[in-house]
């Protein structure tokens, strides 16, 4: 059991940390480059980067063969509609539609937005790799609500430097989720550095792989707690801001400050 966990942690690393190095040689990586809320530039290769690593590590410890396909399919399809959406959705034309009813509003008006592709990515993702996980129709449904709803979450936390990742290892240490835990270890160092950034692609593949974790270890009940204080925790977002709540709370503001740059 060690052994394999080891060999997972050390594949996600390997991988993410590989994958980044790779990215950022390509010559047409200069189009990756954003300003983040300090004006620092940094790259979205972080985000693709840890999407493969995470998969690959979570694929490899996975227990059996179908909970490996149902890693590889949240993992890269929520990592791919991501960074459509990283890449597509900063033309100015699909920056106008904010959050799902914004994305909506330009459906009803004949646009199809990048945010939305993004959605229906996931979701679908989602949905496909709970059926590979099996179970009642019930448990499919609930684990899909949980994949899809943890990928959300993950990625309403990627708002400053190394808050998704830390966010990330806290939820994927006690699922057990080896290769998602590598991969965001390897890459927190340039994150909290502001060299990178994780993008709708890493944080979405990071929420989706931690829910195939979870939704894997899960029956109905379990399923049905995750998925109603996923949901409580995104209706909130749409009333508090995660990053004031984390300001007025003297204990998460330390943890979430740990290791970053100084301003």
């Amino acid at each position: 059991m060690a052994t394999g966990v080891l060999r997972s942690f050390g594949a996600g690393a390997s991988v993410a940390r590989g994958a980044l190095a790779w990215i950022r040689r390509d010559p047409k990586s200069a189009v990756l480059e954003r300003t983040n809320f300090h004006g620092r530039t940094v790259t979205l290769a972080g985000g693709p980067a840890l999407a493969l690593g995470a998969t690959a590590g979570a694929a490899l410890g996975a227990p059996n063969a179908r909970t490996a396909a149902a890693a590889v399919t949240a993992g890269l399809v929520s990592g791919a509609v991501g960074f459509y959406d990283d890449v597509v959705g900063n033309r100015p034309e699909q920056k106008a539609a904010k959050g799902f009813a914004g994305h909506l509003g330009a459906l009803r008006e004949g646009r199809v937005t990048s945010g939305l592709i993004k959605i229906a990515g996931v979701g679908a993702a989602g949905l496909v790799a709970s059926s590979l996980i099996g179970g009642k129709k019930v448990d499919v449904l609930l684990g899909a609500g949980v994949i899809a709803g943890m990928a959300n979450f993950v990625n309403l936390l990627d708002l400053r430097p190394g808050r998704a990742i830390k966010a990330g290892l806290v939820i994927g240490t006690p699922l057990g989720a080896a290769g998602v835990v590598g991969a965001g270890a390897a890459l927190l160092p340039d994150d909290l550095g502001e060299e990178i950034m994780l993008g709708d692609a890493g944080a979405n593949a990071m929420g989706a792989l931690l829910g195939v974790a979870l939704t894997a270890r899960t029956g109905t009940a379990g399923r049905l707690v995750a998925l109603a204080a996923l949901a409580a925790l995104t209706a909130a977002s749409e009333k508090v801001s995660y990053t004031k709540v984390i300001q007025d709370t003297p204990w998460l503001r330390r943890l979430d400050e740990l290791g970053r740059r100084p301003a």
